[in-house]
């Protein structure tokens, strides 16, 4: 027995203690095979999952690795079963592997020969398979390279990938980095992406996600596509890569709603792309008219299910997915490994928060007592309406014009999920609102004025839980949501972080209507503020009044 910091259980979590001397180096030794699940004060928890396990088998970690680790931080003796479950979970990723055949293409290759028999069996492998060659080769056409690593993976048996990736068209792209360079976390999020190929790297919103993707464009020299989740963040994009990088306006085009550009690099919007008329999606053309080199997808987490289809097709392309958080409350992170590829780096936020590369957060949920009309109101509500009565609550008007006031010098946030709320707040605030009818022009005006400081306070529906650069917002008031969405905590968070010139701290508040479902849902959502190790304090809506 010695005195580690970790604590490792048979249920297979693993308790960190935060104070330790040796706790950081136990954080980074486990942080490749293991998955965060909470992180307060004092004892962070994390779980052994297998898709974390092949996750780091995928990234080059083997089970002696991943057992050293835990045998060495460990502060009382590990179950012996847990080790044993750890190797054989690992062993199972690489017995089947994915290669190029010179003479006969794609082939599915069993290292071990009972598993490839179990697996040609499956039903779910039905029409993914061709010719068996030998008793340990089975021909897989091109297409059904990403849809057979889905469908092993989901029997357990994910197969190595090693059938590598086409160059694409070769197209000069180079980092001016005149004035600025990678940071140290930057540069080494695109070493580990260069190294496995294809995967996702999970980054805090804020900590330049975009200048990670410049420098893997740089890396390939090759010609683009960049997948984003709107308009305006495609021309966010845009802007970045024409500032940091030698291309030049006319080699980098939009593909969206408005505009139906293919250059060299061209940026396209999930929206337009899975776009569908009479059953059929009319623009897929754009993975077709280039032999693209790199396709990166920004915010990841949110990529639409027709997209995942898509992304079946593309599995001889380098593959980029960019996040803040893997989270997927539709629990696809699985499609993701297989489809895009494991994760290749991830950094806590708090990690980067201590580097002064986003602003430190203060986090604050606002409880508000419903007056006796909307508690029966809420009472009364079918099961399905309940979230809704309780969300939109007049109740909370008062205390977000009171939190408002509260940070009258700062550029402040308003964000929620339902319009008549948000239409009722701008007219109590005398703000403008952002939605998704939103015109591009004026969204783009609109942001602009808010950037310059010209106006204070902006009001934004769901179109606030994408990619939007506004460096100088400070406060965030979330008065809804998607329900108990950790995803979706993770990027309202994200929109204030960006480091403040005057190295003000940032302040996030949750309204929240006591006694109901309300106050579950923001439970839920806080867990991503607890896992990324942000603490949050709990007040009553009247304590507003008295410290005003």
């Amino acid at each position: 027995m010695t005195n580690g910091p970790l604590i490792v259980q048979s249920d297979k979590t693993l308790l960190l203690e935060v104070d330790h001397p040796d706790a950081t180096a136990c954080r980074m030794a486990i942080a490749p095979f293991a998955e965060l699940e909470r992180s307060p004060e004092h004892v962070h928890t994390y779980r052994l999952t297998p898709l974390g396990l092949w996750n780091a088998r995928a990234a080059g970690h083997d089970a002696e690795q991943v057992v050293d680790a835990l045998l060495r931080f460990s502060r009382y003796p590990v179950p012996h079963a847990l080790l044993v479950d750890v190797a054989e979970t690992m062993d199972r990723y690489g017995r089947l592997q994915l290669v190029n055949d010179p003479a006969h293409g794609l082939v599915l290759r069993g290292l071990d020969r009972a598993v490839l028999v179990e697996v040609a069996k499956s039903k779910k492998l039905a029409g993914m398979l061709g010719t068996h060659l030998d008793p340990d080769t089975i021909m897989v056409h091109p297409s059904e390279r990403g849809r057979l690593k889905q469908a092993l993976l989901k029997l357990g048996w994910p197969a190595e990938d090693l059938a590598g990736y086409v160059d694409g068209e070769a197209h000069a792209i180079e980092l001016r980095q005149d004035g600025w360079h990678l940071r140290s976390y930057q540069r080494e999020a695109v070493e580990s992406f260069w190294a496995g190929g294809s995967g996702v790297v999970v980054l805090p919103c804020g900590a330049g996600k975009t200048l990670v993707g410049a420098a893997a464009m740089a890396e390939a020299s090759a010609t683009t596509l960049i997948l984003v989740t709107n308009t305006v963040a495609g021309r966010q994009w845009k802007r970045e890569l024409l500032a940091r990088t030698s291309l030049t306006d006319g080699e980098v085009g939009e593909y969206s709603g408005e505009r139906k550009e293919i250059r060299p690099v061209t940026i396209a919007t999930y929206q337009v792309l899975t776009t569908r008329r009479g059953g059929t999606f009319p623009h897929l053309n754009v993975f077709d008219a280039r032999d693209w080199g790199l396709i990166i997808y920004d915010e990841v987490h949110l990529l639409p299910a027709p997209m995942f289809r898509f992304t079946a097709d593309l599995q001889a392309r380098r593959r980029l997915g960019l996040t803040a958080t893997l989270v997927r409350e539709d629990g696809k992170e699985g499609d993701v490994f297989s489809l895009i590829g494991p994760k290749r780096y991830d950094a806590p936020w708090r990690d980067i928060e201590a580097q002064g590369w986003i602003a430190p957060a203060d986090c604050t949920e606002v409880r508000a007592t419903l007056t006796d009309d909307e508690r029966m109101a809420y009472a009364v509500a079918e099961p399905e309406e309940r979230y809704r009565v309780a969300a939109t609550a007049r109740t909370k008007l008062p205390i977000v014009e009171a939190l408002v006031a509260r940070h009258a010098g700062d550029q402040v946030l308003v964000i929620g999920a339902y319009l008549d709320q948000l239409h009722e707040l701008a007219e109590h605030l005398d703000v403008p609102l952002i939605h998704g009818g939103t015109t591009n022009k004026e969204r783009e005006r609109l942001f602009d004025e808010f950037r310059e400081g010209r106006m204070k306070t902006l009001i934004l529906s769901k179109v606030g839980n994408f990619s939007i650069d506004l460096p100088e917002a400070t406060v965030a008031i979330q008065v809804s949501g998607t329900f108990g969405s950790r995803q979706e905590e993770a990027q309202r968070l994200g929109r204030i972080l960006r480091p403040k010139q005057d190295g003000r701290q940032a302040h996030f508040y949750t309204v929240v209507s006591r006694d109901t479902i309300d106050t579950e849902y923001a439970a839920h959502r806080q867990r991503f503020l607890a896992e990324q190790g942000y603490g949050y304090t709990i007040v009553d809506a009247s304590s507003l009044e008295e410290s005003s």
